[in-house]
């Protein structure tokens, strides 16, 4: 998987007095290649006395979940001080595209390539398709107000003028690799008893993987490149968005939930990243107030129960669901000082700020994992309405 190929290896948590993994981080280990840690080799046995009889051994007990009152468990934390992705070729612009030339500002092209630049500059209107709607206004409203531009939302000849101050293609060559073809890649069960007994929830195919690793809807994948064939060595045209997942650090999160946003300020106060969230639900209402981050979790495995959720299947049952980029919090946990709450990715991501929330802070897994690179336990958190 492209984003965790990336991520550096994490520490593998004890379970337990005896140390021994939990079923759920075997699996996780085995699907991402990982082995648990050797045992330390026995000591040479002093010269042996009579020995009492043993006495029966205690049952074993039950492990606490690794972060408490937290809806995940996992074998790792972060992040990690090192860069989120590695260095990339240079791209290759792809030929004969529309929305790689600066002039195109009208038209559908144009929107494509608003979205793409917006992003790579901080701005983003979440997972890019192509057309217009309330995120990308927004995301034009708070590129154009850190610009001092007016922000009207619309994309204007000022802002067209700064945006384009990005020479790079925003559509470029991508090619095929054996990994990328290979997977694995599965049908996510809908009930999560299903779920709950798969090694991994991984993604469905790899148009979805492609999307994700590019922030752009599978469909735009697909219609980039109608009727090729996915094999190792295709050449495809994708969204030159690799850079976007590359922020400074942060001093302050700020979650607008009136606006849907989630922006990131600098030590300065001002905002310099911002990205589309659903933040919560009548029933399950944002936290309103000022928090911190405690911990920021890559590849959680995620403690279902329906009934701190909404929008469950009638009759559902608690489980421990594997991780994965289509498990309930994506790719990556970040947990605040509030149980049970916290920010996170998703599998729907073009469902961002268009649904609902059980409370918590939900991103594109894009978007998380660009956020967890620039917070740290600690960082102030605010939710505001």
């Amino acid at each position: 998987m492209h984003q965790l190929r990336h991520a550096t290896p994490l520490l593998l948590i004890a379970l337990a007095a005896c140390g021994a993994q939990s079923p759920a981080v075997n699996a996780a280990n085995e699907a991402m290649g990982r082995t648990a840690p050797e045992a330390a080799p026995a000591p040479v046995p002093a010269p042996a006395a009579p020995e009492p009889a043993a006495a029966p051994s205690a049952p074993p007990v039950a492990a606490p979940p690794v972060l408490g009152p937290q809806p995940v468990r996992a074998w790792g934390t972060g992040p990690a001080a090192v860069p989120m992705i590695e260095d990339e070729p240079a791209p290759v612009a792809a030929s004969g595209q529309d929305a790689n030339d600066p002039a195109m500002t009208t038209g559908k092209a144009s929107v494509l390539r608003a979205q793409v630049l917006l992003l790579r500059a901080h701005y983003s209107g979440g997972e890019i398709d192509g057309l217009a709607g309330k995120n990308l206004a927004r995301a034009v409203r708070g590129y154009q107000a850190a610009q001092g531009i007016e922000a009207s939302g619309k994309l204007d000849a000022a802002t067209w003028a700064a945006l384009n101050q990005d020479a790079a293609p925003v559509l470029v060559e991508y090619t095929l690799t054996a990994e990328d073809v290979a997977g694995p890649y599965a049908p996510t069960p809908e009930q999560p008893a299903d779920k709950a007994k798969m090694p991994r929830l991984v993604y469905q195919d790899v148009f979805e993987m492609l999307g994700e690793r590019f922030n752009g809807k599978p469909a735009l994948i697909r219609a980039l490149n109608p009727g090729v064939e996915m094999v190792t060595g295709t050449r495809l045209v994708v969204p030159h968005t690799r850079p976007a997942q590359q922020l400074p650090k942060a001093a302050k999160l700020v979650v607008d939930k009136s606006d849907g946003l989630l922006q990131l300020l600098d030590s300065d106060d001002r905002v310099y990243a911002q990205f589309p969230a659903s933040t919560g639900s009548t029933r399950f209402p944002l936290p309103i107030g000022d928090w911190k981050i405690t911990t920021v979790v890559r590849e959680p495995d995620y403690r279902y129960d329906p009934d701190l959720l909404v929008n469950q299947p009638k009759g559902a049952k608690p489980a421990m669901l594997p991780p994965g980029p289509n498990g309930p919090v994506g790719l990556v946990w970040m947990g605040i000082d509030k149980p049970h709450y916290g920010i996170h990715g998703t599998p729907e991501p073009g469902d961002i700020s268009r649904d609902q929330s059980s409370g918590c802070v939900r991103l594109t897994n894009f978007a998380a994992l660009a956020v967890a690179g620039a917070v740290a336990a600690g960082t102030p958190v605010s939710f505001r309405d």
